[in-house]
């Protein structure tokens, strides 16, 4: 129970009793000495009357002397929490502002590391290569769409006719007389086969993993599994740098991810061949994950708690101000290597962070390296131009907002609610990655032009942050995350429908479908948070985000192979389980302006813990107006 006296720093349960019972003793006391003594002062002597006051008075003295001990005693002991200090040493001042910028940057390549296969992946037309046929057409000048017809036979396509990507006539047309004058023949009853003899591409001045290895017709799917190696990486190292990060500290963590981003990401662009691309890209993922996390955590561990959730979101902004990058990236580099390496030197560059960013103190002071703990805390009010006032104190600091209880796996499914919080929040972790990453995937088989789609796609991300500020702290978190879903969900749905013929709506309608998915994907983080009790908050948000990894893994395999039925039913399914997941948030609970939930005990009976506040708020109403009305008797 946290409460203010007298416009103090907040105190403990037991240091209030005792201010609360020396208030109300030396109320009383005084209140009947005051009677007493009145009516002593008409029937005694002057004297007498005189020395009575003086030992009211020195009493009453004694008695305030005890109550301002205690305050004193509960206002420095309030004064030893990390919180406190760190408002001394400034809450967002220069130090933080500068260290904020520097991890932000860690964003930037990510989003290259997540979503450049739109670009190093892409699949050009193709179609089955016909040595006989491709002399002629350099001897004759043929186009291409010209020897593609002697070789490539009629398809049906998504309701629509065209030559075929992956069969070709069983025709010798070396024992034919193929000339160039030769015009449209009949070849109607000649029988047809798979490729024999690779394939021939419609470059358009790009050089991808794709042509390079020949992934195409049946060894397309090599290419879903790229972006699954990638997310099972992900999956691994969001335990594993959990781990590392809460054992060796933060920036341990933070410098270990980069060089292994470094190493690995540049190892991927001379790999000689696509198994060891994908065992590359695993560790890639593997420490791309760990040094998001690590970043993340230390730059919402280094500010005010007023100040968490903004500098969470402008984190992800960076991560959307990377994604309108990658496409002038990917027009002027056209080759999938030297695009890899350009993604991946900002992590040498990282590396150099050593000398420019703190350990985490908070995790100094778990890992009781309060020495340490103080002097970055120091350093950053001395950056500031601040000083510490309470410094003294900190040797003895101890967290006592904690939970003595140790978390468990079976804890976030044992209690009703929750059950009902845990399974809720792991399928919109899924549909969130799924769908976001299944949109993005989808801009590079459209075939339309990749880069503006691209660039157009990912420019509507900032809005999405924008209105997460705008409506979390006016509206709530429930119903802005739940309609995010909704609309996401809506505008695959209608997508899906909408003829070629209107082009400029299926593009405003997946804007939307982005936006919304975006908004999804940023809320799902702090609304984790706050619905998990504090000494199980930790497991239950990682817990919970293994299955956006999940959803990663299944999007390329879900959006590729039902592509190939029709191009828009991925779109149908995308928006169905947005839709389910937005119906799904309207069970949560809502929590804005509710405290964070302490014990599970909090997370099963909210209203308790509403009117425990409402308690609080009474108790501390009734100690002022005591003090006021001692205050007045006393001037009397």
């Amino acid at each position: 129970m946290i409460v203010q006296v007298l416009g103090l720093a907040p105190v403990n349960s037991r240091m209030f009793s005792a201010v609360q019972h020396s208030l109300r003793a030396f109320l009383d006391f005084s209140s009947k000495r005051s009677r007493g003594g009145s009516a002593g002062l008409l029937t005694r002597k002057r004297t007498l009357g005189a020395r009575h006051s003086s030992s009211v008075g020195r009493t009453a003295k004694t008695s305030l002397v005890l109550i301002s001990a205690t305050l004193g005693t509960c206002t420095a002991a309030a004064m030893t929490t990390f919180d406190d200090l760190l408002e001394e040493a400034g809450n967002f001042g220069r130090c933080q502002r500068r260290v904020v910028a520097l991890l932000c940057l860690v964003s930037l390549p990510l989003s290259g590391v997540y979503v450049a296969i739109v670009f190093q992946g892409f699949t050009p037309d193709h179609w089955c290569r016909d040595p006989a046929v491709a002399q002629r057409r350099e001897a004759c000048g043929w186009s291409p769409a010209a020897s593609r017809r002697l070789t490539a036979p009629l398809v049906n396509s998504s309701g629509v006719l065209q030559r075929s990507s992956c069969e070709q006539y069983e025709a010798d047309w070396n024992a034919t007389a193929l000339t160039c004058d030769t015009q449209e023949l009949d070849l109607s009853g000649v029988p047809v086969t798979a490729c024999k003899d690779g394939w021939e591409y419609q470059y358009e001045g790009r050089e991808s993993f794709v042509t390079e290895f020949n992934l195409v017709c049946s060894d397309g799917w090599f290419v879903d599994l790229n972006q699954s190696a990638l997310n099972l990486g992900f999956l691994i190292g969001s335990f594993a740098f959990g781990f590392l990060a809460d054992r060796f500290g933060r920036k341990l963590s933070f410098l270990m991810s980069n060089a292994l981003n470094a190493i690995a990401g540049i190892a991927v662009a001379f790999a000689p061949n696509y198994i060891s691309i994908l065992v590359l890209r695993s560790i890639l993922g593997f420490g791309a994950k760990g040094g998001w996390m690590s970043s993340y955590v230390l730059l919402t561990e280094i500010v005010g708690v007023q100040y968490r959730r903004t500098v969470s979101i402008l984190f992800q902004m960076f991560f959307s101000g990377g994604v309108l990058v990658l496409p002038l990236l990917a027009y002027f580099i056209h080759d999938w290597r030297w695009l890899q390496v350009v993604i991946s030197v900002p992590y040498i560059f990282f590396l150099f962070y050593y000398w420019f960013i703190p350990e985490s103190p908070r995790w100094l002071v778990s890992q009781n390296q309060s020495a340490k703990a103080l002097e970055v805390i120091e350093a950053m009010a001395k950056e500031n131009k601040r000083k510490l006032k309470n410094s003294a104190l900190f040797q003895t600091l101890a967290d006592e907002e904690g939970d003595s209880s140790s978390a468990s796996l079976s804890d976030l499914i044992r209690t009703p609610n929750m059950r009902k919080h845990t399974f809720i929040l792991m399928f919109n972790w899924f549909t969130t990655a799924l769908v976001y990453q299944g949109l993005i995937m989808r801009v590079g088989i459209t075939g339309k032009n990749v880069y503006i789609d691209f660039f157009i796609s990912g420019l509507v991300e900032f809005p999405a942050a924008f209105l997460i500020l705008f409506t979390i702290e006016r509206v709530g978190r429930r119903v802005p995350f739940a309609s995010a879903n909704i609309v996401a969900g809506a505008a695959c749905f209608i997508t899906a429908f909408v003829p070629d013929s209107m082009m400029w709506l299926k593009t405003v309608l997946a804007c939307v479908g982005r936006l919304g998915i975006t908004m999804a994907f940023e809320m799902v983080v702090f609304v984790n948070t706050e619905l998990y009790p504090t000494y199980i908050r930790n497991l239950g948000v990682s817990v919970c985000s293994t299955l956006c990894d999940v959803g990663g893994m299944v999007s390329p395999f879900l959006l590729y192979r039902l592509a190939a039925i029709w191009l828009e039913l991925p779109l149908l399914v995308f928006g169905g389980v947005a839709l389910i997941a937005g119906g799904l948030v309207l069970f949560l609970p809502e929590t804005r302006g509710v405290p964070l939930p302490e014990t599970i005990d909090d997370v099963e009976f909210p209203n308790r813990k509403k009117k425990n506040g409402a308690e609080n708020q009474q108790i501390e109403e009734t100690l002022k107006t005591d003090l006021t009305n001692n205050k007045e008797e006393t001037t009397v």
